[in-house]
């Protein structure tokens, strides 16, 4: 038979892969045991003919070299998961690499890709489609980029898999599944809002999409060519409602329909055009319910077509006659079942049907029930797919529902429900098989046993799983009735007897950890507000959780009847805004345990174990830790110096060290930058790999999940991110021997297992560089910039001003500055720091050496000074829209809308608002701000004479001030012409992290 071989093409990998040739076939042996028959051809239909209909060219002999080298060519359907192969496609290159997906997206369906030597199955998650071998109990994660799949489809001979996703820069990528490389991207092909549905061809040469946009277009696509364009679109108006569905002709790929609820459509591709026609469908033409229309198909001959209703009917499509245009008509509606039918699909001659009641029928050509399968109790049914191996196929039930009792051929399928359920089922035995048992609701809740390679997770659903995430087996599965959505779970310390449960409803429940089984019968019921945070004190004799509520309630471990029992120590409403975190720690002279919660209200509150009595929690301290950032999560920073830390995160992508016992702010640091806040933190344990100095951090933002290295000192290098869940993380945890972290993907019914790899991560950080080049690399024009030299010359201008500026005396060479100068250099730099700011900034540097040396710092040096300034200075600069915001808040609109303050009205927040002002404070901030005093500081101007401040602003602006007023001609910033920072030198680091996303 010869082969047929289309024109070559680039393959456009999703995460921008070396280009390969696009897979071609060639005339195999029968006799070959690497590839079947299968395998890479077009159809016989197709054999002997290129693309366009013209003879076959055979490859020249370099061309076929090429071949032999491709991985797609040469790749059959036991490649993906070889021994050789292994697992991940890029093992151990990244700091975090993929390894396991639990669940599966319930909305798309799930295809069989071998059912004879080892059962094969592919469905999504997320944004990930899972090949997994349920023989080998192994799994193989094609990473569609950015996006949630939307839409997934496969070719006839389960080589092709089209990928399709919703959101910005949307892709469509046809994946090799015997090779698991993407041989093809399509960019931005419905850029109005992704896509909604796709099919191929029945010879996988074209695809189709319709687009997810308001309003919908449909494209036929030649994805073997190099062509960037469709071979023709239509655009659908949105009265007929959205299409869900598109399938191709069996025979004839000029020929699809797609269906709404409401409308079937019927398109006719004719060279670069594709009309459709629209037949009237509705109650009246029938005279009774038709119900909404779920899934549409061709027949395998002729025109015809049926659609399947939600009311159990089907509907009847033939041409409508005399037209020969392919115009069709209603001519049948047939009432088949009671059951609202949500699958339809034809194998074979038979019409199967899956339905609302989980039952799958077949129905011969002339809509006769032939056989059913109703035993296995499951949940309505989402897809069917069905074996395609020839030699696999077997003989069905021998009970029939027909007159005449015949014997007729099935082939095994696999089905997926509602409930996200994928069940294998045996033909022949009629045997269920469960494959995967996902979550169908939003998972949130998860945590490690902290010695054991258990996970437990939970979802809204009520379902409670754990796992051993090194057999990749599930150990217990729990069901909970009365109280379904979990919120958060967590194992005591020690791991052999607590794991707690808390719910939407504000109930907490307590299970014994292998088991799963109640230690009470009875809810700990003491809030009516979701619980949001649980934790275990480190002696497990103490249980705290924090809700909804912005309450933070304590329950202690009793003995009750001899028994232990759990019993509730207080319930405080400590925070007005709600709580951020909830956190276990220890005395450090004592050993005796201790409780932080820190709110969206910028408070820390200690409460004080000991000290609190039955139904009382008492209160050691309150500190409030930021003046405008909100801080989002803490931890306990692990020991690398002799001081105890508490590490905080805020959303103004800053780290903050607070000494334990004072709370003093010791240290300001630059945090990862990977377009939205650390979300949640943790400290990984010890670990063999990486570096013996140092330790990690894991974190979370809000759809990324990444490694941090410790000592934080800023080096932008030094962490690493990479998107995990696309349309949010909902909660994340770390195995106990640090080599595994695991992220809930929220509403995508999904939890990913990232393998770790520290060697990658110090040597991405070793190439940064060392010492300060990577601090320059966060300087405006790096270290060869001009803003680096007005640093140093600013920087040797406050030596000069620390002698005298008209000093005659010789001069003193030095390399450093008093930290008493430290506030003019930030704000000649552009930044301007509150007076609580540069107070941490001195007692930063003042006690940086003081645990060593018992003696403070008072001076500082360049190289100092820049890490000061990186870390501490905005992480975005200041927004035109920051400052909008604070007018909007302060002011009224004047006679032309704009936002604006009296003068009066201005002098008096300045002196009685926030960190407040003396006169003579506005007097010297004023005169150097308008350029009456050139040089600027209180060391020339201590005598000299000033004017007002009021008479100052009269003489320099009118009565009503506003934004641009303020910013331009008093601050001093350039007018802006974007939404940017108002000045270069304030730009955002962020450019200079090195990101990775990898798809």
């Amino acid at each position: 038979m010869s082969a047929f071989t289309g024109p070559q093409s680039p393959i456009c990998s999703a995460n921008n892969e070396d280009e390969a040739p696009t897979p071609k076939s060639e005339e195999q042996d029968d006799e070959d045991d690497n590839v079947t028959e299968s395998e890479v051809y077009w159809g016989e239909e197709d054999a002997g003919t290129d693309h366009e209909g013209g003879q076959d060219s055979h490859p020249d002999a370099d061309v076929e070299e090429q071949l032999r080298d491709s991985q797609v060519y040469t790749a059959t359907f036991r490649t993906l998961f070889s021994s050789e192969r292994g697992r991940s496609p890029s093992p151990k290159t990244h700091p975090l690499t993929l390894e396991w997906v639990f669940g599966m997206n319930k909305a798309l369906p799930v295809f069989s890709l071998q059912d004879d030597e080892e059962l094969v199955i592919l469905y999504g998650s997320s944004h990930v489609a899972v090949v997994y071998n349920h023989t080998t109990n192994s799994q193989y994660s094609l990473q569609a980029r950015l996006n949630l799949i939307s839409s997934l489809c496969m070719s006839e001979d389960r080589r092709w898999l089209v990928t399709g996703d919703k959101g910005s820069e949307s892709l469509v990528i046809i994946w090799d599944t015997y090779s698991g490389i993407p041989v093809r991207t399509l960019f931005d092909c419905h850029p109005e809002g992704g896509v909604a549905t796709m099919a191929l061809s029945s010879d996988s040469k074209l695809l189709v999409t319709v687009g997810a946009g308001p309003i919908q277009r449909v494209c036929v696509w030649d994805w073997t060519s190099d062509a960037e364009s469709p071979l023709c679109a239509t655009d659908l108006s949105p009265e007929l409602g959205h299409q869900h569905h598109v399938v191709f002709h069996p025979n004839d790929s000029r020929q699809l329909l797609t269906n709404s609820d409401s409308h079937v459509l019927f398109f006719t591709r004719e060279m670069e055009h594709l009309n459709y026609s629209v037949p009237e469908i509705s109650d009246k033409t029938f005279s009774k319910v038709v119900g909404s229309v779920s899934q549409s198909v061709f027949c395998m001959q002729g025109a015809q077509a049926i659609s399947a209703t939600m009311a159990g009917n089907m509907l009847l499509w033939d041409v409508a006659y005399p037209s020969t245009t392919h115009t069709r008509e209603v001519i049948k509606l047939i009432p088949l079942q009671d059951e609202g039918i949500t699958v339809l699909t034809i194998t074979e001659s038979f019409v199967v049907t899956g339905d609302i009641s989980g039952y799958v029928k077949f129905y011969d050509q002339q809509f006769k029930l032939i056989t059913w399968f109703s035993e296995f109790n499951l949940d309505p049914i989402t897809s069917i797919s069905f074996s395609k191996e020839k030699d696999t196929a077997t003989f069905g039930p021998t009970e029939d529902c027909s007159l005449e009792a015949k014997q007729f051929v099935i082939q095994n399928f696999v089905l997926s429900t509602a409930s996200a359920m994928v069940v294998h089922i045996n033909a022949q035995k009629g045997l269920p098989q469960t494959l995967v048992q996902g979550h169908s609701e939003a998972v949130h809740a998860m945590a490690c046993h902290p010695s054991q390679p258990i996970i437990a997770f939970g979802s809204y659903c009520g379902v409670l799983n754990t796992w051993d995430y090194q057999q990749k087996k599930q150990i217990c599965r729990k069901v909970f009735q009365e109280e379904r959505l979990i919120q958060c779970l967590a194992y005591d310390p020690q791991g052999r007897l607590h794991l707690a449960v808390g719910f939407s409803s504000g109930a907490v429940k307590v299970m014994e950890v292998l088991t799963l089984e109640s230690e009470d019968t009875e809810y700990l019921m003491y809030s009516k507000s979701c619980i949001t945070h649980i934790t275990f004190s480190m002696d497990s004799c103490y249980l705290a959780t924090a809700d909804a509520g912005n309450a933070v309630m304590v329950f202690q471990l009793a003995s009750e009847d001899n028994k232990k029992v759990w019993k509730l120590q207080g319930r405080y409403c400590s925070h007005y805004k709600p709580i951020q975190d909830l956190l276990f720690g220890v005395y450090m002279d004592t050993n005796q345990p201790t409780l932080l919660s820190l709110g969206m209200d910028r408070i820390l509150m200690e409460y004080n174990m000991n000290g609190s009595s039955q139904c009382e929690l008492s209160i050691r301290s309150t500190e409030r830790i930021e003046q405008s950032a909100v801080p989002t999560c803490m931890a306990w920073y692990p020991p690398l110096t002799t001081e105890s830390f508490l590490l905080t995160a805020s959303d103004q992508y800053k780290l903050k060290l607070f000494d334990s016992t004072s709370k003093m702010c010791r240290k300001t640091l630059l945090g990862p930058i990977y377009g939205s806040p650390i979300k949640k933190m943790t400290i990984l344990l010890e670990s063999a790999e990486g570096s013996p100095d140092s330790r990690y951090l894991a974190f979370i933002t809000t759809d990324k999940v990444g490694l941090q290295i410790l000592p934080l000192d800023g080096n932008p290098y030094k962490s690493f991110a990479i998107i995990c869940h696309p349309a949010g993380v909902s909660a994340f945890a770390c195995s106990c021997d640090g080599k595994y972290i695991f992220t809930a993907g929220g509403p995508d019914y999904t939890i990913f297992s990232w393998e770790t790899n520290l060697n990658a991560l110090e040597a991405a950080a070793a190439l940064g560089g060392q010492g300060l080049i990577p601090f320059y690399s966060l300087l405006d024009g790096g270290r060869d910039g001009e803003f680096f030299k007005e640093m140093e010359d600013y920087f040797y201008y406050c030596q000069l001003r620390t002698e005298g500026i008209n000093s005659m005396e010789t001069r003193k060479v030095s390399t450093k500055i008093p930290l008493t100068e430290v506030p003019f250099m930030m704000r000649a730099l552009g930044f301007y720091p509150t007076e609580q700011e540069l107070k941490d900034m001195q007692n930063e540097v003042k006690f940086s050496q003081y645990a060593k040396t018992g003696k403070y710092v008072i001076d500082i040096d360049l190289e100092e000074f820049i890490k000061l300034f990186v870390n501490h200075r905005p992480a975005f600069g200041i927004s035109r829209r920051e400052i909008q915001h604070i007018f909007k808040v302060l002011s009224a609109p004047n006679e032309s809308g704009e936002q604006s303050l009296n003068r009066e009205e201005l002098l008096e927040l300045l002196q009685t608002t926030g960190e407040k002002m003396t006169e003579e404070e506005l007097a010297e901030c004023f005169t150097t701000l308008l350029g009456r005093n050139p040089e600027g500081g209180r060391s020339e101007m201590g005598t000299t004479e000033r004017a007002d401040p009021e008479t100052l602003l009269e003489s320099e602006f009118p009565a009503k001030i506003t934004m641009d007023i303020f910013t331009v001609d008093i601050l001093g910033f350039p007018e802006p012409t974007t939404e940017a920072s108002f000045s270069d030198n304030e730009g955002s680091p962020a450019g200079s992290q090195h990101s990775y996303e990898e798809a």
